[in-house]
């Protein structure tokens, strides 16, 4: 599968980064989608997607008050916008030299890195090394929509399994997820709600 470029890096940290990008690549990446930022020395970051967020411009403001905007100027804007869709990142992990670890990496990604959107392959290798150790920093941030986020990415990760043929990781992971939150029934609750609605 020919790697789906997405955007590039805006500003990153150790713990996430924000992805700018056209308005014309946005129908790619989603919310809870899996994204790498390839580095040097066989190096790569590995994120979920938390937050997609579009800020307006002068040009945007006053289209929205006026009357009777024709559809050719709304595409104009939609299509050459310089304002960028950004999408914020939460790093789940990195791979390094063939192996993938569910930390957070020892050092971030450069503006301007291009990020790619994980095929379903790298979904599953990511999602499987380990025991679902990248879920607990998506359970320690307060500042992320957690229990929508996790089923997002389990919706997608549940499809990436079942094509490469391991339908069993979802039920694996859902109950990884109970044992993880059994001491915050809210948050429980939450996530569990959420990922009911799968």
């Amino acid at each position: 599968m020919k790697d789906l470029e997405i955007g590039r890096l805006l500003r990153a940290g150790t713990a996430g980064f924000v992805v700018g990008c056209r308005v014309s690549q946005v129908e790619s990446p989603s919310f809870g989608a899996l994204i790498r930022v390839p580095l040097a020395d066989d190096y790569q970051i590995c994120g979920l997607i938390h937050d997609i967020h579009i800020d307006d411009d002068g040009l945007v403001r006053q289209l929205v008050t006026a009357e009777g905007v024709e559809e050719s100027i709304i595409a104009d804007n939609r299509q050459n916008r310089n304002v960028p869709i950004e999408m914020s990142v939460k790093s789940v992990g990195y791979r390094e030299n063939g192996r993938i670890y569910h930390l957070l990496p020892p050092r971030p990604a450069l503006s301007l890195d291009m990020i790619y959107l994980c095929d379903e392959r790298e979904i599953c290798e990511f999602t499987s090394a380990g025991r679902f150790g990248y879920f607990r920093h998506l359970l320690r941030d307060k500042d992320i929509p957690t229990g929508d986020l996790l089923a997002a990415h389990l919706k997608q990760a549940r499809q990436a399994h079942q094509a490469c043929g391991s339908p069993e990781w979802f039920n694996a992971a859902t109950q990884e997820l109970i044992v993880l939150l059994r001491d915050d029934y809210r948050l429980l609750m939450d996530v569990l709600g959420a990922i009911s609605d799968l």
